[in-house]
């Protein structure tokens, strides 16, 4: 057999093998990689692009920024000022603040992929709980756009414009692909509180113990939301509410999965 040959064989060995791995999954019901990569991937770029066109209506989302405010008020909950003025007086802080609220992406790519290669019958559960979170969101989105902090409460200053890692003032600019009137409910705060559910859904039955761990991390976005002046108490609660929802549709969808089986 010429080198040649061998070359050719071995490449066509390493071929099927990508294919096989990336498009026919593993054993174990895990879902193919590649499949799952372009499926997510499409997801979130069409979440992005109906996220920034939702609520763009400066007026409207004042108008629901000051009801929230009021609201908290009466509930004695508007800490959000104070939570601002807080960071402004220790700068120390500020940057690790910065970094927390926008890094906070590596975690959730970081999640998806651990739990994957943990997990796969979880991984299925929880990915199917990002998905609808970000379905369930976007009619909220458009029908209240809300105006963070930053822009409708007097005296709070906008840490992340003056200190963003990635550059200038992107997070004032309508024009720059995002939605800067949709802190309710804050998606920070969501996807943070969905990473230490697919944790916890990962670990709960073999580490319980750290499997409680995971849920330190929203806690800290929660702080970190308030004290950079991008989202009221309310739209942390909001968060918790779609994740909970979120959780109780995918779960009805299994059960109603279950019974067609059955039936079959």
């Amino acid at each position: 057999m010429s080198l040649r040959e061998v070359a050719v064989g071995r490449l066509s060995r390493l071929v099927e093998w990508v294919r096989s791995a990336a498009l026919a999954g593993k054993v174990g019901g895990r879902p193919a990689p590649l499949l799952e990569v372009a499926g997510l991937s499409l997801v979130i770029l069409l979440f992005a692009r109906l996220h920034a066109a939702a609520g763009k209506d400066a007026a409207a989302a004042t108008a629901n920024a000051s009801a929230l405010q009021s609201m908290e008020r009466a509930l004695h909950v508007d800490i959000a000022l104070r939570a601002n003025q807080w960071l402004t007086e220790h700068p120390a802080l500020i940057q690790s603040a910065v970094y927390y609220y926008r890094l906070y992406y590596v975690a959730i790519i970081g999640v998806l992929v651990w739990v994957f290669v943990r997990r796969a019958d979880v991984y299925v559960k929880v990915r199917r709980t990002l998905v609808t979170m970000l379905v369930l969101v976007l009619p909220v989105f458009w029908a209240l756009p809300m105006s963070p902090p930053r822009f409708a409460l007097p005296g709070v200053v906008d840490v992340i414009a003056e200190h963003d890692i990635l550059g200038g003032h992107a997070s004032r600019e309508v024009e720059n692909g995002q939605n800067i009137y949709s802190a309710m409910p804050s998606m920070h705060m969501g996807w943070s509180l969905w990473c230490a559910y697919a944790v916890w859904c990962a670990l709960r039955a073999s580490h319980p113990r750290s499997a409680s761990l995971a849920w330190i991390f929203p806690l800290g976005m929660a702080a970190v939301v308030l004290v950079t002046g991008n989202h009221y108490v309310l739209d942390i609660a909001g968060s918790a509410v779609l994740l909970a929802v979120s959780i109780a549709v995918v779960s009805a969808w299994g059960h109603l999965a279950e019974r067609r089986r059955a039936r079959h």
